[in-house]
């Protein structure tokens, strides 16, 4: 296993739920953080305790879905650090609509913030990892891309997708170094949604510290080894037969 020590990474939707964890986790294994939301308040308050544990965070207020925030985002990374060791892919949204009551803008917000963003996110770190010669982009999944839930046709759609991308890009940048991953959470305690979106049960949800945990584990892998996929889910979440 290699250490995160001195690795930059960075993380959208890193200012709260499983994005925060993730960030947290990686700071206490001695990466250096560079924090992307939108709610600069939130994302200031995670970067202000990671630094007070010791560890390095720079936060930049960012809307994946803008371009220019993007731009902003890598360019404000390089400045600071030089180079981007790993992305984590986390940021994301859900709308819990029937198809024919699915708005245009509703469908457009969803994909745009889970997929098209993670695009973005992807193809600037794509362009520092290839000259570096190595690189790790983790994509924050869903167990939705294995079996969706009712009215979620938008976040169906945008994680199915986001599985599919994570597949192309691993493909283009085997060559180079770069491996990319993705990790399915199940039900999670997450600010996604209301607890009819990610599971009604509490206590059938996992924290988003322990998906952090294998987050940390597929960064840590050596260079060479990739685990392309990740499910990780709750004891007793119905998926596997007719619970």
């Amino acid at each position: 296993m290699e250490a995160l020590t001195g690795r930059v990474a960075i993380v959208t939707g890193g200012n709260s739920g499983i994005g925060r964890a993730i960030a947290l986790a990686y700071a206490a294994e001695g990466a250096k953080l560079v924090l992307a939301a939108r709610r600069a308040d939130q994302l200031k308050e995670v970067a202000e305790q990671i630094v007070a544990a010791g560890g390095a965070a720079l936060a930049v207020p960012t809307d994946i879905t803008q371009e220019p925030d993007v731009l902003a985002l890598f360019e404000k990374t390089m400045a600071a650090h030089g180079r981007v060791d790993v992305l984590i892919n986390n940021a994301g949204t859900a709308t819990r609509e029937s198809a024919d009551e699915l708005s245009l803008a509703q469908w457009r917000k969803v994909i745009d913030v889970n997929l098209t963003g993670a695009f973005l996110c992807s193809r600037e770190a794509f362009k520092i990892m290839k000259r570096q010669k190595q690189g790790r982009v983790i994509n924050i999944g869903s167990v939705s891309a294995k079996v969706p839930r009712p009215n979620t046709i938008a976040y169906a759609a945008s994680k199915f997708g986001l599985e599919g991308m994570t597949r192309a890009l691993a493909l283009e940048g085997r060559e180079h170094g770069v491996l990319v991953s993705i990790l399915h959470p199940g039900n999670t305690v997450s600010s996604l949604g209301p607890a009819t979106q990610i599971g009604a049960n509490p206590e059938g949800r996992m924290e988003a510290e322990d998906l952090a945990q294998v987050a940390v584990l597929m960064a840590k892998l050596p260079r060479e080894v990739n685990m392309l996929e990740a499910l990780v889910l709750p004891r007793t979440m119905p998926f596997l037969g007719r619970g």
